[in-house]
């Protein structure tokens, strides 16, 4: 909990002034090391306990928010903006957006701004049928005319708010802007952010019931965002199947001729996925999903991901030795239940321990690949506190290593 209380943001690049006198910087898109080594949003999972373990376990290059509605971000209770609670260790951090009405996107542009994210991303991916059946998520490749329409409106948002605009002045509700303040106070002392031109991009998927990969990224190339992440499948097929990567590779052929950045996602299981799909396509990068799910200190192994791809010949015939090197703290069982007991506590600490079975998914995730764990999983996803939780760890030292040693897990 403290480091969403108390880190404080590092300055950021010195600040130009564009053609409209808002104050612009580089896009920390730009400053990224490539290949880009990203966790992918997760409805329901990247959420704001998430994110601050993986990024205290070892952080990607850019992490994402889960999603959130642009109405109920504009007009919704109080409660929706915790999906957007983020720390400061996180950076660069990015708030991921869905819906269908391009004046709710303008709106929610400056609500993004004002709570001090790196950037804006518009999910034109998720296959929910609640959300695509609407015209949102996925839906959106169906009407690609109105996708460059929200892309516009939320570009204009941003533009507006680091010219001066105030939340206010674009229709945001006093309480709302209010709320939005007393969340960046505690976060890091400061009400609201230093004004600039945040990065807008898209996550989407390779078709709505077909691939239509070259036309639809074709469209959205066409309003330059600064990148898009594409994941490999059609919404039809939502997780079903494989991951297209050869689709994946025509759209970063696509993009390579632009300026925007192509980075892809799907069936990313484990570091030797990562690197032979950035070996075997031309993208910018990626983005992790599952690969992560019980293993936050996935990212750490980033920089050698990078040079195995990189590097020229043998890598990928000593894979063992990579993937060895890479998930070696995922075998130190004392480690893997100090991280599991941290982020439920973290978790409990953040949204309370009546919104506890929502961790469950998470702990399931952690009990894999070790003796028992079957059985372990089966505890925990019945846990209701994060004092289940240590007392199902410290019963299973007792039996099955002879021993109890759970100082070494307190926060």
């Amino acid at each position: 909990m403290e480091q969403f209380l108390t880190c404080h943001e590092s300055p950021g690049p010195i600040a130009q002034q564009n053609a409209m006198g808002a104050p612009h910087h580089v896009p920390f898109w730009q400053t990224l090391p490539q290949p880009i080594i990203g966790l992918s949003p997760m409805d329901g999972v990247t959420d704001a306990a998430f994110r601050l373990v993986v990024a205290t376990q070892g952080p990607p290059d850019v992490m994402f928010t889960e999603f959130t509605s642009v109405g109920d971000l504009c007009r919704g209770p109080d409660y929706v903006l915790t999906s957007l609670l983020y720390g400061e260790v996180e950076r660069p951090v990015v708030a991921q957006l869905y819906g269908k009405d391009p004046d709710l996107f303008y709106l929610a542009a400056h609500a993004v701004c004002e709570l001090g994210f790196d950037g804006l991303d518009i999910n034109m991916g998720c296959p929910s049928r609640s959300v695509a059946s609407s015209g949102s998520g996925a839906g959106l490749i169906r009407t690609p005319a109105l996708a460059h329409a929200i892309m516009r409106a939320a570009r204009q948002g941003i533009l507006d708010w680091a010219a001066g605009q105030t939340p206010e002045g674009a229709g945001l509700r006093p309480a709302r802007v209010d709320l939005i303040r007393t969340m960046n106070l505690r976060r890091n002392g400061s009400s609201s952010p230093r004004r600039r031109v945040i990065p807008l991009s898209v996550k989407t998927r390779l078709g709505y019931d077909s691939v239509v990969i070259e036309e639809w990224v074709t469209h959205l190339l066409e309003e330059r965002p600064v990148a898009l992440s594409v994941h490999g499948r059609t919404l039809q097929q939502m997780y079903r199947g494989e991951a297209d990567w050869t689709a994946i590779e025509r759209a970063a052929r696509l993009a390579r001729q632009t300026d925007t950045l192509l980075l892809g996602n799907g069936d990313l299981h484990s570091t030797l996925d990562v690197v032979h799909r950035l070996r075997e396509t031309s993208v910018h990068g990626v983005l992790v999903g599952r690969g992560a799910l019980g293993s936050p200190w996935f990212f750490r192994g980033k920089e050698t991901m990078r040079a195995a791809v990189m590097a020229q010949g043998g890598w990928l015939q000593r894979g063992s030795d990579l993937a060895g090197v890479l998930t070696q703290e995922a075998d130190d069982l004392s480690r893997r239940f100090k991280v599991m007991l941290e982020h439920a506590r973290l978790f409990e600490a953040l949204y309370g321990v009546e919104r506890f079975p929502h961790m469950r998914k998470h702990l399931g995730w952690y009990c894999k690949g070790f003796r028992q764990a079957a059985a372990m999983r089966a505890e925990m996803v019945r846990a209701s506190s994060s004092g289940d939780v240590e007392r199902i760890v410290a019963e299973y030292l007792a039996s099955e290593m002879g021993t109890v040693d759970l100082a070494s897990t307190s926060t």
